[in-house]
């Protein structure tokens, strides 16, 4: 009998969000899962990992049938759990989410769930993270859930290019309304950022960040283009953060 493939699920919303729900309930179908997630949301941990304090992994009834663990961690903790009790044994796929809220853009920089995606990519293992646009906790995850089917299908038919993860994000339409899938960029788009100045009832100040998301991008092969105009976005997304098109003009500074 030939080996099913093994997936690593994981999120940064916790592990009985809905939307991670959702994406096990399509990855079941493509293989034999391992599931660990944060006991707690982690929304906005970046790649975030935990130096100072000790990381507790606990085994969880949460879905039945399934190898499932809480950790006290981040989602990027998760990842490097997970590698340390499979002792050796590697993924084939890892996915991540189905995060409730948008990563498209700049918001990938922030996001717990495609940090996820990014460590398993550093381990040289095909990774992905999904996004739906909607942050409510009640979100209609039916769309998301078939292109979760599509993308991972291809995924593991096909191979993701090395050193790179896909970055996946689903607009807020019913399935029937979503127009198909678009390759893209990510979009120059920013937080303008804002601190709503707030009071304790003891009377001590604190403050709550706020803003606005500003799209300065008017491309039409963006993330947010795609998203926009009712297409699931699948940005390519590296760790390597080198500017390669600053070297030359930094090598010609007089130091």
């Amino acid at each position: 009998m030939e080996k099913q493939p093994l997936i690593l699920v994981t999120n940064d919303d916790g592990i009985t969000a809905p939307g991670i729900n959702s994406l096990i309930k399509v990855a079941k179908d493509f293989g034999e899962l391992i599931i660990v997630a944060p006991d707690k949301p982690q929304s906005g941990m970046g790649h975030a990992i935990t130096v100072n304090e000790p990381l507790y992994i606990n085994p969880s009834t949460y879905y039945p049938g399934h190898k499932a663990f809480t950790t006290t961690g981040t989602p990027v903790d998760c990842v490097k759990l997970a590698m340390h009790l499979l002792e050796g044994e590697r993924p084939d796929l890892i996915v991540s989410g189905i995060n409730h809220g948008s990563n498209a853009s700049t918001n990938v920089l922030y996001s717990g769930t495609m940090s996820a995606a990014v460590e398993g990519c550093l381990d040289g293992i095909p990774s992905i993270g999904f996004s739906l646009m909607d942050f409510a906790h009640d979100a209609d995850f039916s769309g998301a859930e078939i292109a979760v089917k599509k993308i991972v299908g291809e995924a593991l038919n096909k191979d993701i290019p090395r050193d790179v993860c896909l970055n996946v994000n689903i607009p807020k339409l019913p399935a029937s309304e979503i127009n198909g899938y678009r390759i893209c960029r990510q979009a120059r788009a920013f937080w303008e950022d804002g601190f709503e100045e707030r009071t304790t009832p003891l009377g001590k100040k604190y403050f709550w960040l706020t803003g606005e998301f500003e799209n300065y991008d008017a491309g039409e092969d963006t993330d947010i283009w795609a998203l926009k105009n009712g297409y699931v976005s699948i940005v390519p997304t590296q760790f390597d953060m080198t500017a390669h098109h600053s070297i030359a003009e930094i090598n010609s500074w007089e130091i």
